[in-house]
């Protein structure tokens, strides 16, 4: 409990970590100050052209759907047989659809808490996972740099004691903050939403989705600090995890992925990470690939897209971290400290 203590004395001691702090709340205050600045409390009138609006849109979706449906039994009238229309029509089913038109999306210049709540949280998640990534590998570098590690063993010399109690006070301090600020975030927005916008639906559903997205997302912050924390201390330096973030997004993510398109590999987005932070946060994710229906003769429908769930992007997240971090230690407790 000791070690535990000091390690988030000296955690929240540096001053690289109280600098992140500072820059993630004011990046936090620009975003709510130029929400609150764009944003204004809807009159009777915009309301009132904005349900007509949103009524209007759903109207025609209905009509378009039974458009379709009298294509496919044949009793459109010929001179209509030359729009287009879906192989399948209930991708344009009104009640199928993810989200219909509403109000609110009729409102320019105006915010809704209920539409903008989920893009803001993706936001916050990116900023933390940033913050996560370089606090976990600046924490763990600067101290193998300067000795800081030896001292430290000069006291308790037990290496995987003491590389555990540095992992687990990272990650207890990452998430305790993660929590802190995402209360604060999205109360913020709620009360710009209540006062100088709409909150929108604010149902059961909402706040189910909003809850797994933010879940989902506490997970990658996790993951990415501790992944921070592996490669700095297989480096034995900040800059390694640096470094190597920046090696593989310009070698892999954007070279490999150009040379993938060249010799057409066939779904080379489930070969890219970025890919599976994508589905793991959002649930799923789907991608084009002409290389799916290169042998359709044309008279079939083919779907050129395939997907990504979240459950073999989190193995994939689990296994990268879970390996870097095993290695870590393995070399941590071998390795010459001097």
């Amino acid at each position: 409990m000791n070690l535990v203590r000091a390690e988030l004395e000296r955690l929240s001691a540096r001053r690289f970590v109280q600098l992140m702090v500072v820059l993630l709340a004011l990046a936090f205050a620009i975003t709510a100050a130029t929400t609150l600045a764009g944003s204004h409390k809807p009159n009777a009138d915009e309301l009132n052209s904005a349900r007509a609006q949103a009524s209007q849109a759903r109207q025609s979706m209905e009509v378009s759907y039974q458009e379709c449906l009298a294509r496919q039994s044949g009793s459109l009238p010929p001179q209509d047989t030359g729009r287009y229309f879906p192989a399948d029509c209930s991708e344009i089913d009104p009640i199928r659809q993810e989200k219909l038109p509403i109000a609110a999306d009729y409102l320019p210049g105006v915010f809704s808490f209920a539409q903008q709540a989920q893009p803001l949280l993706y936001f916050l998640i990116a900023f933390l996972v940033l913050f996560g990534f370089l606090v976990g590998a600046s924490y763990i570098g600067a101290d193998l740099n300067s000795g800081g590690v030896v001292n430290l063993l000069l006291w308790r010399p037990r290496r995987l004691t003491v590389l555990t109690a540095k992992l687990g006070t990272l990650l207890g301090a990452v998430l305790v903050l993660s929590l802190l600020a995402s209360v604060a975030y999205l109360a913020t927005f709620w009360v710009i939403g209540q006062t100088a916008g709409l909150p929108g639906r604010l149902d059961g559903d909402f706040w189910t989705s909003l809850a797994a997205v933010h879940g989902r997302g506490m997970v990658l912050v996790l993951l990415t600090s501790a992944l921070g924390f592996a490669i700095a201390t297989l480096g034995r330096h900040t800059s390694a995890a640096l470094g190597a973030a920046a090696a593989y997004a310009v070698l892999w993510e954007l070279g490999g992925r150009l040379v993938m398109e060249i010799v057409d590999a066939r779904r080379p987005d489930q070969l890219m990470l970025s890919s599976h932070i994508g589905a793991w946060l959002t649930g799923e994710a789907r991608f084009w690939d002409p290389q799916i229906c290169a042998g359709n003769s044309g008279n079939d429908y083919c779907d050129s897209f395939y997907s990504l769930t979240w459950g073999p992007s989190l193995l994939v997240l689990l296994a990268l971290t879970g390996g870097l971090t095993a290695a870590a230690f393995a070399v941590f407790r071998r390795r010459d400290l001097l």
